[in-house]
């Protein structure tokens, strides 16, 4: 099996994982918010990542995956970051109207855009802009029902969506940068996301729900979907940042809309929520962009890898027979002197 398509299958791999662990996990905690009345979310998240965190570790001590530290006030700062986009999200959410709410989580794709496109100097072509605005218009009309808007909620949804952002921009650039995989980051920055999500947790929780976290009544059936929230949320965390590593922090959040629309339909089938023409008009809209992106992506992915197969292809100047060197002006007798060798364009690239 060639490399080529070896990434294809676990980058299939991961997004497959990624929506049906996303999707598992909403329903368990929608179970254990609205009918069992947990609603502490700060505070679960933080549990999640203290599981994630000694599940990774065990994986570790089993040597499932090779531990490589680098560059500790990175992943510091990544791990806090996290934490704090996951906090300000909530408290967006409690101070928002849901479909308010919807509206910050659509912004987070034409930020992440704009900041790639400033920062990165990367480019998006006018087909994947103009699938990404047919999936957000989808989206759009399957889950937004109101737009009440509040300045001290309209402030946190900013600072939620420009965090967000940032943190799944790190998350990529990381994994780039310093060559580690998406395991060996998430193992490291896990313990700085939980331990900023449990300071400041049980306090956003109260401050949401005026309740507080430790006085909550813990019967079996909550304990047991709590802990079945923390099992699948290793799942999600380990899944969420494969992908991105993988593919692309805008990628991920056109998967996070794909996981919006499969829990809209869930929550029909099996919860009998209330569903309308609209929601499903809404969510045909969104599949057709979601399905224009990910060709526009596969098509412009295998124009690069052609071009990538061209370039390598190509004789390098240095790699040229020694006779036609030396008629060139090179020469391998004493005392006569060579031509110096042109400079390759292209030296960086063989480096």
């Amino acid at each position: 099996m060639s490399e080529s398509n070896s990434f294809q299958l676990g980058t299939v791999g991961a997004l497959s994982l990624s929506v049906i662990s996303s999707v598992s996990i909403v329903i368990c905690n929608k179970a254990l918010i609205s009918t069992l009345g947990f609603t502490f979310a700060t505070t679960l998240t933080s549990w999640h990542l203290l599981v994630t965190f000694c599940s990774l570790h065990v994986a570790l001590w089993m040597k499932l995956f090779e531990h490589k530290p680098f560059d500790a006030r990175a992943v510091m700062g990544f791990g806090i970051l996290n934490g704090i986009s996951i906090g300000l999200l909530n408290l967006s959410l409690g101070f928002n109207s849901v479909g308010f709410y919807q509206m910050t989580k659509l912004a987070i794709i034409p930020c992440t855009v704009l900041l790639e496109t400033l920062f990165f100097r990367k480019q998006f072509s006018k087909s994947i802009q103009g699938s990404l605005v047919i999936l957000l218009v989808g989206v759009g009309i399957a889950t937004i029902t109101d737009l009440q808007l509040n300045a001290l909620g309209s402030f946190l949804s900013m600072f939620a969506v420009v965090t967000t952002c940032i943190a799944q921009i790190m998350t990529n650039t990381i994994q780039k940068k310093f060559k580690v995989s998406s395991t060996q980051l998430l193992y490291q920055s896990c313990p700085y996301q939980a331990i900023t999500l449990f300071v400041i947790g049980p306090f956003l929780d109260g401050l949401l729900t005026n309740q507080n976290v430790f006085a909550f009544k813990y019967t079996p059936q909550v304990l047991f979907f709590i802990v079945l929230s923390c099992l699948i949320s290793v799942s999600v965390n380990f899944s969420t940042f494969l992908v991105i590593g993988k593919t692309s922090p805008v990628t991920y959040q056109v998967l996070g809309h794909l996981k919006t629309c499969l829990v809209l339909g869930f929550g029909y089938i099996l919860l009998h929520d209330p569903f309308s023409w609209r929601n499903i008009f809404g969510i045909l809209i969104a599949v057709v962009g979601m399905v224009l992106y990910s060709y526009y992506c596969t098509v412009e992915s295998q124009q690069k890898n052609n071009e990538t197969i061209t370039q390598l292809s190509q004789p390098k100047e240095n790699e040229t027979d020694p006779l036609t060197s030396m008629e060139n002006g090179a020469t391998l007798g004493d005392g006569i002197a060579a031509k110096n060798p042109l400079w390759k364009s292209s030296k960086d690239l063989h480096a």
